[in-house]
C-alpha cells in the first residue's frame, strides 16, 4: 500500500486522467440503472407493490393481462386450495379522463383503470384522502402523480367514449401500469366500462382479468389440474408478461453488460500500458529484492484506492444528476442497485489488473536493466 500511494501521488496527472475515465463510466452506469429501474417502475410498479405472490390466469393467455378473461366465482374454490391463503381479483384497461366539462384536448389524461375490491390485499395504501368503500361505486383512488396534473381531491372526472363520471377521493404513491398513472375502482365499476360492448364479456359471469393469490407453498401445477381452464403462474412471471416489460429491462441490462465489459478491457489497457512503460523499474526492484507478491499487490492497491474514489465521485453525480432531472422523466435510483454495481465495477477494475500482474511476473530483472542483450 506504501508503493502504491506513493506513485499515485508522484505521478497525479497520469492518474487523474484515469480516475476521470473510471468516474465517467461508473457514472453511466449508475444513470442507466437509475433509467432501467424508473422504466420498469413505470411499466409495473402497481403491480409489484401487490402483496400478491402468484397469479391465475385464463388457460392460453400466456400469462397476459389483456388476453384473460375468467369468472371471478373462481375466487372460492381458490381460496379453498392447499397453501392458499386469501385471493383477491383484478382487472386493468386503458382509459383517458378528463376533468368534468372540460372543453380543451390538452385536458385529457392517459390512464390505467384497474379494478379491485375494496378491502382486499390489492388495494394500496391511501397517502392523502380516504381509501375506496363499499357503496360508493363512482369513487376512485389515484396516483399520486396525476396532481401534476392539476387533479385533486374531489375533482369529477369523465371517462371518454362512456358516460361514467368518477371522484378523487384519495391519492396512492408509485402505482403505474403499463406506463400510465393508475387509477384503482371497484369492480363493478371497472366491468362497466370494461364489458360495455354487448358480448364482449364472452358470456362469462363476473368476467375479471385474473385472480391473484397469496401464499409462500403453492404449486401452479396443482392448482391448474384442480381448477379447469387456468394457467397459474408467479408475480414475475405475470410481470414479464406486460407489454415491452422484458424488452425494455433486456436492453438497459445488454447496454449495462457491455459497459462493463469496456470499462474491463479500457482499465486493464491502461494498467498493461502502464506496466510495459516501468519495466526497467520493476526489474530493478526484484533484482533489489521486491518479490512478485509485493509488486502485485502494488498494483492491485493502486486500482482499489482509484476504484473506491472514482466510483464514489460516480455515485454522488449519480445522485445530484437526479435532483435535477424532470419529474417527467422515467427514473429511479434503488439505493441495494447503487451498491450492488458499485461492488461490481470495484470487482472489474481490480480484476482488471490481472493482466498486469502476470507481467510483473514475468520481467526478468537482468533483461530490465539492460545487463543481458
Amino acid at each position: 500500500m506504501f508503493l502504491a500511494l506513493r506513485e499515485l501521488k508522484h505521478a497525479k496527472l497520469r492518474f487523474f486522467m484515469i480516475g476521470m475515465i473510471l468516474v465517467l463510466i461508473s457514472w453511466l452506469v449508475f444513470i442507466l440503472s437509475g433509467l432501467g429501474n424508473g422504466l420498469s417502475s413505470l411499466s409495473a410498479s402497481a403491480f409489484k407493490n401487490m402483496e400478491a405472490n402468484y397469479v391465475v390466469f385464463e388457460d392460453g393467455a400466456r400469462h397476459s393481462m389483456l388476453r384473460s378473461v375468467i369468472s371471478e366465482d373462481l375466487t372460492e374454490e381458490l381460496k379453498n386450495q392447499e397453501h392458499v391463503n386469501d385471493v383477491a381479483p383484478m382487472g386493468t384497461r386503458t382509459a383517458v379522463v378528463l376533468k368534468e366539462n372540460a372543453t380543451s384536448d390538452d385536458e385529457k389524461i392517459d390512464v390505467s383503470l384497474l379494478g379491485i375490491n375494496p378491502g382486499t390485499f390489492l388495494e394500496p395504501e391511501v397517502i392523502e384522502g380516504n381509501p375506496l368503500t363499499k357503496g360508493k361505486d363512482k369513487e376512485v383512488i389515484v396516483n399520486n402523480v396525476l396532481q401534476n396534473k392539476g387533479i385533486k381531491l374531489g375533482d369529477t372526472l369523465e371517462i371518454e367514449g362512456t358516460t361514467e363520471v368518477i371522484k378523487v377521493i384519495g391519492f396512492v404513491e408509485d402505482q403505474s401500469f403499463n406506463h400510465l398513472p393508475a387509477i384503482f375502482m371497484k369492480m363493478d365499476l371497472w366491468r362497466t366500462i370494461h364489458f360495455a360492448a354487448p358480448g364482449s364479456d364472452m358470456g362469462i359471469n363476473s368476467p375479471v382479468n385474473a385472480i391473484m393469490l397469496q401464499g409462500k407453498n403453492i404449486i401452479p401445477e396443482d392448482i391448474d389440474q384442480s381448477v379447469e381452464g387456468i394457467e397459474t403462474t408467479t408475480k414475475q412471471e405475470a410481470i414479464n408478461g406486460l407489454p415491452g416489460y422484458t424488452a425494455e429491462n433486456g436492453t438497459i441490462m445488454m447496454m449495462l453488460t457491455f459497459l462493463l465489459a469496456i470499462s474491463a478491457v479500457v482499465i486493464t489497457v491502461f494498467f498493461y500500458v502502464i506496466t510495459l512503460q516501468k519495466s526497467n523499474q520493476f526489474g530493478i526492484m526484484k533484482a533489489i529484492g521486491a518479490s512478485n507478491s509485493f509488486l502485485g499487490r502494488a498494483v492491485v492497491s493502486q486500482v482499489f484506492l482509484l476504484a473506491i474514489i472514482s466510483i464514489g465521485l460516480g455515485v454522488l453525480l449519480t445522485y445530484g444528476t437526479a435532483a435535477i432531472l424532470p419529474e417527467a422523466m422515467p427514473f429511479a435510483l434503488d439505493p441495494m442497485l447503487v451498491f450492488i454495481y458499485a461492488l461490481v465495477l470495484l470487482v472489474v477494475s481490480v480484476l482488471s489488473t490481472l493482466l498486469s500482474v502476470r507481467k510483473i511476473t514475468k520481467i526478468d530483472p537482468l533483461q530490465a536493466i539492460g545487463r543481458v542483450e
